[in-house]
C-alpha cells in the first residue's frame, strides 16, 4: 500500500486530491496488482466522487480494458449502486448504454428476487421500441381494456356502453342493444390489467372493458339474476339486465354474471364475453 491515511469526525477526509481546470487531469490516481484504490467509510460514503462538469463529466467513473466490470456495487444490507439525479430536462439516476450490440442495464434476482424493479409517479417502465418477454407475463389486474371517445367524462366505472353516433360511446338506455361495446372500466375492487390505444390529452377518453372481470350497474328489476346468467343491456341507462330473449340476445350479450342478484339495482362483478 503506498498511501495510508485515517481521518476522524464527521466531515473529515483522509485523502483529497484536487485536479485544476483545463486538459482532463486526475485529482488522485491509484494503481495496484489487487487494488488502485480502497475507500472505506464506518458511518457513511466508502468512496465519493464529484463531478462539476456541465459536458457529460461524471462523478465517478470506472473502465475495465480487458474484458471485466467497469463499475461493480456491493452491498450486505442495502443497495449494491445507487443512482440519484435532481435533473428537470431528463437526466437519468441510473444510465446503461451499450454501444456494441449488447445490453445497455441488466437485472438479475435469484429465484425468490426480483431483477429489475421500478416505480414511478407517472409510469413504473418506460420503453421506446419492442419487448421481448421469454416466460410469463403476470398482470395483477383484472380486465383487458381499450380507451374510448365518451360523451361525458363523468360517466361512472360500471356503466354499460353502447356505440353511439357520433364516434363516441354513450350509457346504453334500451333492451337488447347490438350496439354494445363493453363495461366502463374501474368499478369496485377491479382495475384493468392492460389499456389498450391509451392517448393522453386526447380529450374526454375512458377505457372500456372488453375481456376479463369488471364489476357492472346490474338492474334486477327485469328478472333475478343468477350466477352464469348472460347479461345484455337495459332500458335502464347504463345498466345491465338478465337477457330472457335468446332471439333477440344475439350480439347484444355483455356476458356472465359472477354473482347473483335477487332484486334491485347494483354492482356485480361479470365475466365479459361480448357476443
Amino acid at each position: 500500500m503506498a498511501i495510508k491515511e485515517t481521518a476522524t469526525g464527521n466531515d473529515a477526509v483522509a485523502v483529497a486530491g484536487t485536479a485544476s481546470a483545463g486538459e482532463p487531469t486526475i485529482g488522485v490516481q491509484g494503481v495496484g496488482d489487487s487494488v488502485g484504490v480502497h475507500g472505506e467509510g464506518k458511518n457513511w460514503h466508502g468512496v465519493e466522487g464529484i463531478s462539476h462538469s456541465t459536458v457529460g463529466g461524471f462523478g465517478v467513473f470506472g473502465v475495465n480494458s480487458t474484458g471485466g466490470t467497469g463499475v461493480c456495487g456491493l452491498s450486505d444490507g442495502w443497495i449494491g449502486v445507487y443512482g440519484e439525479s435532481k435533473s428537470t430536462t431528463g437526466g437519468a439516476g441510473v444510465w446503461g448504454a451499450h454501444k456494441a450490440g449488447g445490453i445497455g442495464v441488466a437485472g438479475i434476482g435469484d429465484a425468490a428476487g426480483v431483477g429489475v424493479y421500478g416505480e414511478g409517479g407517472r409510469a413504473a417502465g418506460l420503453f421506446k421500441g419492442d419487448v421481448e418477454v421469454t416466460g410469463d407475463i403476470r398482470l395483477t389486474n383484472a380486465d383487458c381494456a381499450e380507451d374510448f371517445d365518451v360523451s361525458d367524462g363523468l360517466i361512472a366505472p360500471g356503466t354499460v356502453m353502447v356505440l353511439g353516433d357520433a364516434d363516441a360511446l354513450t350509457p346504453c338506455r334500451r333492451s337488447y342493444d347490438k350496439r354494445v361495446a363493453g363495461v366502463l372500466s374501474g368499478a369496485g375492487d377491479y382495475r384493468p390489467g392492460i389499456v389498450l390505444d391509451r392517448q393522453p390529452g386526447q380529450g374526454s377518453r375512458s377505457p372500456v372493458a372488453l375481456l376479463g372481470k369488471v364489476f357492472c350497474q346490474v338492474d334486477a328489476g327485469y328478472g333475478p339474476v343468477a350466477v352464469g346468467d348472460l347479461l345484455t343491456t337495459s332500458d335502464t341507462p347504463g345498466h345491465a339486465m338478465k337477457a330472457t330473449d335468446p332471439a333477440r340476445a344475439f350480439g347484444s350479450v355483455i356476458g356472465k354474471a359472477l354473482r347473483p342478484l335477487e332484486e334491485g339495482q347494483g354492482l356485480i362483478p361479470i365475466l365479459i364475453a361480448l357476443q
